[in-house]
């Protein structure tokens, strides 16, 4: 068993991220790459300075632009928008991993025989008219329907038909316009071999365990604890599901000194773990990152291992906010520093920082300040503002 330093620990995870040393990532190869790391990369469509997946990929991967998303998605299919946690992007290679999701949608909608002739409908209408957002079909009927899938479809029925065959596997995205979805059949852009595999997960267990390995490898280093991280899995489950994977190979042990583990890794990061133990000197990047970043899925493990709470505040009333309505977590080589909230106007060509607040003790030192102007210096760049202004 692998037994870290506080430090060693922190560091193991960020070198696994590449958001500490030099880059690991980079271009759209790099933002392929992670997103294939990850697994699956969270989807938030608010763009304040920059959405949520946008963010992950910006502080991560060299010179990452958000055209570099859109085409992965959209033009090279090679990501896919499909709920995994919650909204997200995922590998068009993991689609198959997806039967079982897809088949338990398919079996709710068939209970209804109404949603099934007004799906017919819309699959013959897409079929005939090509990519189509839900304001293009105008279903009419009494029957009230809302999808098992996290977009906000509210009452109106052609969305949320569309959102169940998504769910189902019939239909993907074939793009965005801001919040605007567009549909179009699956068949037409998920190669065939892929689209037509057989489950390679034979049962429910068997994709538990597949979700969990992913995680893992998502974050670089968990816990057996119920988590954002391990969505709707219990404890009892959890420590299950670690237990046949470090049986199977797949995972492998670690203590963190100072801290009630045990800890997992992904068995195939063991060199990336020894190379950690030699207590590297490790080159710090001041990164923001994304309120749903997949490194602070575990905010309770982010709290034990960087002595660092974050809670994203947009749905707190203003009133009860301690910090601001959109800000991000401040990291400084192994060490969360702060939060910061910065607003990009790109019309006018301005990211505007609005606070930038301190984590206790840290001292705002030269060296400091000037990683973190660089670091905003990048963001407003990703954001095509040519300026940047401090209130």
């Amino acid at each position: 068993m692998i037994t870290f330093t506080n430090r060693q620990a922190r560091q193991f995870i960020l070198l696994k991220q590449g958001l500490i040393g030099e880059h690991k990532f980079t271009g759209k190869q790099g933002a392929y790459d992670f997103a294939r790391q990850a697994g699956c990369i969270q989807y938030d469509p608010i763009d304040i300075c920059g959405r949520n997946a946008e963010l992950n990929l910006q502080s991560r991967v060299k010179g990452f632009r958000r055209e570099m998303l859109y085409a992965l998605l959209y033009e090279d299919r090679l990501l896919l928008d499909y709920p995994d946690k919650n909204t997200s992007i995922i590998p068009t290679e993991d689609w198959p991993m997806f039967t079982r999701p897809r088949r338990a949608a398919r079996d709710r909608a068939a209970q209804h025989k109404e949603l099934r002739g007004l799906m017919d409908r819309t699959l013959d209408f897409i079929r005939e008219r090509g990519p189509v957002s839900p304001d293009d079909l105008q279903l009419e009927s009494n029957f009230k329907w809302r999808a098992h899938i996290v977009w906000s479809s509210g009452n109106n029925l052609s969305a949320s038909v569309m959102e169940q065959l998504y769910g189902a596997g019939d239909l993907v995205v074939h793009r965005k316009q801001g919040a605007r979805k567009f549909y179009d059949l699956a068949e037409r852009h998920i190669p065939a071999h892929i689209l037509n595999a057989t489950d390679p997960l034979e049962n429910d267990f068997k994709f538990r365990k597949w979700t969990a390995l992913k995680r893992v490898g998502a974050i670089g280093l968990l816990w057996p604890r119920s988590s954002e991280a391990l969505w709707r899995m219990g404890v009892p489950a959890i420590k299950e599901l670690f237990a046949a994977l470090e049986n199977d190979g797949k995972i492998a042990a670690a203590t963190v000194e100072g801290i009630n583990g045990p800890f997992y890794f992904r068995s195939e990061d063991m060199p990336l773990a020894e190379y950690v133990l030699t207590d590297p000197l490790l080159k710090p990047r001041c990164e923001v990152l994304a309120p749903l970043d997949c490194f602070i899925w575990d905010r309770t493990l982010i709290k034990a291992l960087f002595g660092y709470h974050y809670s994203w505040e947009i749905y707190t009333p203003a009133a009860n906010r301690k910090y601001g309505h959109y800000v991000l977590p401040l990291l400084y080589g192994d060490a969360f520093v702060g939060r910061v909230e910065a607003v990009a106007d790109r019309k006018a060509g301005v990211l505007t920082v609005k606070n930038i607040w301190y984590e206790a003790g840290v001292r705002e030192t030269k060296k400091l300040k000037t990683a973190i102007d660089g670091c905003l210096k990048r963001l407003a760049k990703f954001n095509d503002c040519k300026e940047m202004v401090y209130l």
